[in-house]
């Protein structure tokens, strides 16, 4: 696992020290290709006729070409792809009809500032239209870079998550031809076992039953797509009820859910996970125990889930997800069915809140 300085040293503020690099090295080829051309069409260059204190004006004036190009680039690209991210390519790309002449205009006039500040020479009269035509056509050329060089990133994302998503299924498929090999001899025992407990022992038999019924679900959801949220709550309040017996009074449980939304469809096996990693990353250390919170809402058309505990907390949340196989599947299995993700946080005064919608 990489530590967080070493991964700071290889990227400033989201962008990858090679990003940086090539963003510099583009401006300065261009910087370069502009001054060949120009000395090489320039008959008072080439007649000789110029001076060394033209050439340094020259020189100045390229610089503060481009680097008011970058510096003028950088909040654009920001805009477009950090804070619009989520957009799709096709908004973004009728943004640019805003942007263009914003970055076109907003350069021009300060080029045009600092040049007359310095008494540097620039473009005048019907000529400035190369001032307009060029910015242009370098804003054009430069963001179609940066669209292509995002979706070749976006490509290279979706190409791991797939790679991820098949390892864990078959993970999982493994897992459930290992519970399957042979169900009905195991509920057997479970029933064996059962009558074998003596009558007045009746909590003991109440116990086999419920671990019977979480494993005959767990069955159920190796063979289906979707169960109901009832279905998913009933299994999680078995779990609970378990965990409850090992715990005790250092356990509490509470679970929020809109009867309204008991029939809604969601994929099997979706909770659990989450339940089970508060638990024993969060609550089992603690000698006084602590609390977990269930919570689903409808809002906005969207199932809104809420997973929170009042244990140990979680301080690296960027790197939990290479820890745990039960938040890293559910984080795949959300990402790939729902494009929706795993959101945590801290859970004040203490623990961890996990937060998900579909």
């Amino acid at each position: 696992m990489e530590s967080s300085k070493s991964f700071y040293s290889r990227r400033v503020i989201g962008v990858k020290i090679g990003e940086i690099i090539a963003f510099i090295g583009f401006y300065l080829f261009w910087s370069f290709a502009y001054h060949v051309a120009i000395t090489v069409n320039s008959r008072k260059w080439n007649n000789g006729e110029t001076s060394i204190f033209d050439f340094m004006e020259f020189m100045n004036t390229v610089g503060l070409d481009y680097i008011l190009k970058a510096i003028i680039t950088y909040p654009i690209w920001w805009f477009l792809f950090r804070k619009l991210k989520h957009w799709k390519t096709y908004r973004k790309v009728l943004l640019h009809i805003v942007l263009l002449p914003a970055f076109v205009l907003v350069w021009q006039q300060l080029y045009y500032l600092v040049c007359d500040f310095f008494e540097w020479g620039h473009l005048g009269g019907v000529a400035r239209v190369w001032d307009i035509y060029i910015p242009a056509l370098f804003y054009t050329l430069q963001f179609g870079i940066f669209h292509s060089y995002n979706y070749y990133l976006e490509n290279q994302k979706k190409i791991r998550l797939e790679g991820e998503l098949r390892t864990a299924a078959l993970k999982s498929e493994l897992s459930a031809l290992k519970a399957q090999l042979n169900p009905h001899f195991l509920y057997n025992i479970f029933n064996t076992i059962s009558a074998s407990v003596p009558a007045e022992n009746e909590h003991t038999r109440y116990l086999i039953a419920e671990l019977s019924d979480l494993f005959r679900y767990q069955l159920k959801a190796s063979q289906v797509e979707k169960v109901t949220i009832k279905e998913e709550i009933d299994f999680v309040n078995k779990y609970l009820a378990l965990e409850k017996e090992r715990f005790q009074e250092r356990l509490d449980i509470e679970v929020n859910v809109d009867e309204s939304i008991m029939n809604e469809m969601i994929p099997p096996m979706l909770l659990q996970p989450l339940v089970e990693n508060s638990i024993k990353h969060g609550l089992s250390s603690l000698v006084e125990g602590g609390k977990i919170t269930i919570t689903i809402q409808k809002k906005n058309g969207q199932l809104a889930f809420e997973i929170a505990d009042t244990g140990v907390g979680l301080k690296d949340k960027t790197n939990a997800f290479k820890k745990g196989i039960g938040l890293t599947n559910t984080k795949l299995r959300l990402e790939k069915m729902y494009k929706t993700s795993l959101s945590l946080s801290d859970n004040l005064p203490q623990g961890l809140k996990i937060n998900f919608s579909i």
